[in-house]
């Protein structure tokens, strides 16, 4: 019985989802606005189908791991570091300003000044799931800006995690002085030391061996449990081992992935189910909302929203135009951080076990960030004019485009390590064999630049090692063909005929760049004609061509004329190919 329940919850939610987010984005708005009207419809104040919210909370747990996991890939110590300047400060400024303003107002309604430091708190954390999603609708996640934002998140997580650590010892113990509050912050410094050198050193040669070792057996499922296994593992141990938050540990986990050869991989093959468990999270916000108690405590409300959509991104804005950023800069990274989410939940229910806060304050929390949540991807919209607007304002002679060249000049920017090159000198090869070393290197003594994607380490290694850009991926992933640059390339080129699904691959690559010259091999002559309606430019075939370079050698030893051998290849090729011009040269 237990087992249907959670069969039907997860498909009640799944549809409700389903439903209202494509309603939601047909509007015009986030899909993440019909994901949390979901979980009020499927929610317990709500008529109708009534969801397991424990088991609504577990899937969404598993999104907000797997999600901080991808983060990890893709987010670099070096990207890190590049924006410590503005991230830190920023990040620690924000909460201050957060908290205080927000234990200054409650404390005005008859809270108590810890009562309001607590709820202060919980309003002073972005939420990590909806920053991303909202950056990476706008492609902005891997830009200075998205860089800035989420370095900005990660300092945010990392003060909340020790909030977490240290709020039950203080309340548990009591304060008896500095010394023990000093005490106590100590040993949560070296739990946190420990994991990161835990993680980081030792999983840093771990890790990567063992990804090594799967990735030889050639087993795709293999890999992708692997990965799993790392994801959940290391987070799960982190919270186990070292009290310290999941999202954190998997965070970790995908920065030690992300530093080694298999990154783009694990990203494009391994989490495929990191979005559906991503949605689940906001189904599990919108189960906790009962949209009948929403004007209970209105000026409670209305104070909380307040700080989150007004006092936050107004301190966050004043810091990042104070540390001599762009304004487009600031204004979206201001924007970006007006919401609160998950480690806001985890902050107020923590603060309601230990009976800090009323209980009034969890359902506002919830309240809050289902508005927040909702507002944020439209405010996000308004960055560019606002931008603008206030460029103006501060009498700059340059426009937000400017800004945007000067965010690129900024010391701080992520650098783009990819020679520029213009879309006639740049290609892309599909598999490493004899054919595309051939095909790399006559690109090469053309100055062409060629980048090569295959899904044997050690062919990538040896590509790299003899000078030419490759990538280890597999090409019918959107992410892999993204990485290798088809979206700027002249040509593709997929030179293995033992591709699987090359029609997929011919046409992603077709959505990222319509422009691009494609040609395809395969091994029968029978595949061309998919190849050419999946949108191939030039298709070959093996046997085709071995067909008629028999013919020709026949006839050459028969002592046919060059007219007679050109007749007979024409007969060939029609024989083969039919009346359409399927090859070329």
């Amino acid at each position: 019985m237990q087992n249907f329940d959670l069969i039907l919850t997860l498909t009640g939610s799944l549809t409700a989802a389903l439903v209202l987010g494509y309603i939601t984005h047909r509007l015009g708005l986030s899909s993440i606005v019909g994901y949390l009207l979901a979980g009020i419809v499927v929610g317990p104040y709500t008529p109708g189908f009534v969801a397991d919210r424990h088991l609504a909370e577990q899937f969404a747990e598993i999104g907000v791991i797997l999600l901080m996991f991808g983060v990890g890939l893709h987010f670099h110590f070096r990207e890190l570091w590049a924006v410590r300047r503005v991230a830190i400060p920023g990040a620690l400024m924000q909460i201050l300003v957060a908290t205080g303003s927000a234990a200054i107002f409650v404390r005005a309604l008859g809270w108590d000044w810890t009562a309001g430091l607590v709820f202060g708190l919980c309003l002073s954390v972005a939420s990590t799931v909806v920053l991303v999603r909202v950056l990476t609708d706008h492609r902005e996640l891997h830009t200075q800006t998205g860089h800035v934002a989420v370095g900005w998140l990660v300092v945010e997580d990392v003060f909340t995690v020790v909030v977490l650590v240290v709020l039950p010892a203080l309340v548990g113990d009591g304060i008896t002085g500095p010394v023990h509050l000093l005490l106590i912050l100590a040993r949560t410094a070296l739990l946190l030391g420990v994991l990161v050198v835990v993680t980081v050193l030792v999983g840093g040669r771990l890790i990567p061996w063992l990804l090594e070792r799967v990735a030889a057996t050639g087993a795709r499922e293999l890999f992708t449990l692997t990965i799993l296994v790392l994801a959940l593992g290391i987070a799960v141990a982190s919270a186990k081992v070292f009290g310290v938050s999941v999202a954190l540990g998997a965070f970790l986990a995908g920065l030690v992935v992300g530093r080694s050869e298999f990154s783009l991989r694990a990203a494009s093959e391994a989490l495929p189910m990191r979005d559906a468990f991503a949605v689940l999270f906001f189904v599990s916000v919108g189960l906790l909302v009962d949209p009948h108690r929403l004007l209970d405590a209105p000026a409670l409300l209305a104070g909380t929203l307040g700080v989150i959509l007004v006092g936050k991104p107004l301190a966050a804005l004043g810091i990042v135009l104070l540390l001599r950023y762009p304004a487009r800069l600031a204004v979206a990274v201001a924007v970006a951080l007006a919401q609160i989410g998950e480690f806001s939940f985890l902050l107020a229910l923590l603060g309601t076990q230990l009976a800090i806060l009323p209980p009034t304050a969890m359902h506002t929390v919830v309240a809050a960030a289902m508005v927040s949540i909702t507002l944020n991807p439209l405010l996000y919209r308004l960055v560019e004019p606002a931008a603008a607007w206030l460029a103006r304002r501060a009498d700059r002679s340059r426009s937000v485009d400017a800004d945007r060249t000067t965010a690129r000049q900024e010391p701080d920017a992520i650098p783009d390590d990819r020679p520029t090159r213009s879309a006639a000198h740049r290609a892309v090869i599909v598999g490493y064999g004899p054919v595309g070393r051939t095909a790399a290197r006559l690109l090469r003594d053309n100055a062409i630049e060629p980048t090569i994607v295959e899904l044997n380490l050690e062919t990538v290694r040896r590509a790299q090692e003899e000078g030419v850009s490759a990538v280890y991926g597999d090409a019918r992933q959107r992410a892999v063909l993204h990485a290798a640059g088809v979206a700027q390339a002249g040509n593709l080129i997929l030179s293995a005929s033992g591709v699987t699904g090359p029609d997929e691959v011919i046409r992603l690559a077709r959505e990222l760049n319509p422009t691009v010259y494609i040609l395809a091999r395969s091994a029968y002559a029978s595949q061309l004609a998919a190849l050419h309606q999946a949108g191939a430019d030039l298709a070959f075939s093996d046997e085709g061509e071995v067909a008629l370079a028999l013919t020709e050698a026949i006839l050459h030893r028969l002592g046919s004329t060059p007219d007679q051998i050109d007749h007979e290849r024409e007969r060939v090729h029609a024989e083969l190919f039919g009346s359409d011009r399927i090859t070329g040269c």
